[in-house]
């Protein structure tokens, strides 16, 4: 194995450490990272171009392959996060800004990060993928759609005009993807090993610069914002892995399920926040803290699962 590759998965498996660091240096030093501000869509679109050259056919069969499985884990996605957001933004009585900002990355599909938490959780990360790829597709309607229907009564919303984003900054960069993999095969499987380390050092990149931009938000609401999007980030675990239990799917895809509910596309929230409530930068605040707090908890739920299976392994031994 290459030293680079070597250095690659350093980075990804400590990718909750460096999203704290510099997190933490853009509240000491905002002026170095608010710049970023500015390149944020074309960051988001370079993490879905990425994804997009390490999709291939074979991830679309899995909803074949077990459609039932895909499709309780792609409808709790949509049904779940979103209801939550809404129930937490009206327990806490949040103020509007901040409630949109909950409801936002609530309404978000699910993060390619849940494939890479799955693997390292012993679940069905084939299901996880699959699952990732389906909500994907299937944000540019559903996200502007479901966040309208529950975020109206606080912002005029235009959902028309957020369904263009979605387009601009996911789907658009996934085909792109799709196609110079398809073109350039050879070529590309070269170079995929490259993106998960590009797509680590954009996703600090947008989490510093939202942090640095809204700092003295953060300030005055960060731990308020914090604990709901804690809970938030929790309950989606825990509804998403009793969902699948309810349907009697195998304990491998319920984990699969557990982590695809729980851990959003943050970055795409971030983004929409950025472009569509540019003048209230505290609304994109809970999806750079949900990116920050769920490869915090993610990693931490996959070590206990992954524990689970080594201890019954060994215990058959």
């Amino acid at each position: 194995m290459s030293a680079f590759l070597r250095f690659t998965q350093f980075i990804q498996k400590t990718f909750a450490l460096w999203v704290v660091l510099f997190a933490g240096m853009a509240l000491l030093a905002p002026d170095l990272f608010v710049w970023l501000k500015m390149y944020i869509i074309w960051m988001l679109g370079i993490i879905m171009f990425g994804m997009g050259m390490t999709m291939t056919v074979n991830d679309f069969k899995g909803v074949l392959h077990s459609p039932k499985a895909v499709i309780i884990g792609v409808v709790a996605q949509f049904m779940v996060m979103p209801g939550l957001a809404y129930l937490l933004c009206h327990l806490f009585q949040l103020p509007s800004e901040i409630a949109i900002g909950v409801i936002l990355v609530g309404c978000c599909p699910g993060g390619t990060a849940s494939n890479v938490i799955t693997y390292m959780a012993k679940g069905n990360t084939a299901l996880s993928v699959a699952c990732t790829s389906v909500s994907t597709l299937l944000a540019p309607v559903l996200t502007p759609a479901i966040f309208y229907l529950l975020a109206s009564q606080w912002i005029e919303i235009n959902a028309l005009s957020m369904l263009g984003s979605i387009l601009q900054v996911v789907l658009l960069p996934i085909i792109l993807g799709l196609i110079v993999r398809a073109v350039w095969r050879q070529k590309v499987d070269g170079y995929i090993q490259v993106m998960p380390l590009i797509s680590v050092l954009a996703i600090v990149a947008i989490v510093a610069a939202i942090i640095a931009g809204s700092k003295a938000q953060i300030l005055e609401s960060g731990l308020l914002i914090l604990g709901v999007v804690a809970l938030h980030n929790g309950l989606g675990y825990l509804l998403g892995f009793w969902v699948s239990r309810l349907f009697k799917l195998p304990y491998a895809d319920c984990k699969a399920v557990a982590v695809e509910v729980g851990m959003q596309n943050s970055g795409l929230g971030v983004a929409l926040a950025a472009v569509h409530f540019a003048a209230s930068p505290v609304t994109a605040v809970p999806s750079a803290i949900f990116s920050l707090w769920h490869n915090i908890s993610g990693p931490a739920l996959a070590t206990y699962w992954a524990s689970k299976v080594d201890q019954k392994k060994s215990g058959k031994k």
